[in-house]
């Protein structure tokens, strides 16, 4: 009798517990905001299944690719990504269950579109250019590129739950590759094959198919690249914070202006530019730093040690 009584007094304090815990408000603009990064995920992964079922893959009312206009989604998903973690920090109703919603529709948009979009992209490519012997084997690199790009984005994205801080001075650099800039990697290379690539060598049809093959052999081991930054200790840079906002040295402008010129010349270009040489250039400082210049100053102990001060007359 007495056990039945302790486990009804256990049932109603966790009945209590969890209706305490229950969610009563949120804020309703930021939470809107970051819905529409998942549908813009979701609307990319549908546009990449529709270049892959048609042979033709072009969007018939507008001159753009399936697989262009599905890099687009991605690309404003991310812009969706950006204003809603703002917009919450200047209304200061940031809260776990936004943190949460924007980490879900973050996998969809960053995590599974991308992968599925370069999975759709390589497999119409190796069907219609033909991939020869290796057919299959590089067949099954690209889903293992995919599936490994997924694992990666969803372990970076619970990792950013578990270690960040909701306080803007802590959001000057990230641990590891964020989500939206690999996203951004893959995306950047297919909208520039899509749109711009065909453009500048339809003069030279060998060149062109020479791309295409480059692109069908580099880009699987491409994304298992930016896979692997995700979940890496590498720092990376948060652009907004640490380059534009607040007072910066001249030099930042006149790079800012240099990609602006870039953009106005080839939106395209500008895009691969911007987001492999974010990717790719904190990656090539921290090995400069912890490897090749340790690995120096091993060789060469004389050189790490200080410097004597000078004596006073």
């Amino acid at each position: 009798m007495m056990d039945q009584i302790k486990t009804r007094t256990a049932k109603k304090r966790l009945l209590q517990q969890v209706r305490r815990r229950r969610l009563k408000n949120i804020t309703i603009l930021p939470s809107l905001i970051t819905l529409l990064n998942g549908a813009c995920g979701f609307a990319a992964i549908v546009f990449a299944a529709k270049a892959g079922d048609k042979t033709g893959s072009s969007y018939p009312s507008l001159p753009i690719s399936y697989f262009s206009l599905s890099g687009y989604m991605i690309l404003l998903a991310m812009l969706a990504d950006m204003l809603d973690g703002r917009l919450a920090r200047i209304s200061q109703s940031t809260s776990s269950f936004g943190g949460q919603l924007d980490s879900l529709c973050d996998m969809i948009s960053f995590g599974v579109a991308p992968a599925f979009l370069m999975l759709k992209m390589l497999e119409y490519k190796m069907h219609f250019t033909g991939a020869g012997a290796g057919e299959l084997l590089l067949g099954r690199l690209v889903w293992l590129a995919a599936a490994a790009y997924i694992s990666c984005a969803a372990i970076r994205l619970a990792r950013f739950n578990v270690e960040n801080e909701e306080d803007e001075s802590a959001h000057m650099s990230f641990i590891g590759l964020p989500s939206p800039a690999a996203a951004g990697v893959i995306v950047s290379i297919i909208i520039f094959h899509q749109d711009t690539l065909g453009e500048l060598l339809n003069t030279n049809g060998t060149v062109f198919l020479i791309c295409e093959k480059l692109l069908i052999n580099v880009l699987p081991f491409w994304a298992l690249g930016i896979a692997v930054l995700m979940v890496s200790r590498i720092r990376y840079p948060h652009i907004i914070n640490q380059y534009i906002k607040g007072k910066k040295p001249f030099m930042h402008l006149i790079r800012v202006l240099a990609f602006l010129v870039i953009a106005i010349w080839s939106f395209q270009a500008a895009l691969l530019l911007i987001f492999c040489g974010f990717a790719f250039g904190s990656f090539f400082k921290w090995f400069y730093l912890n490897v090749l210049k340790k690995r120096y100053l091993a060789h060469h102990p004389r050189e790490k040690q200080p410097q004597p001060a000078a004596s006073a007359d």
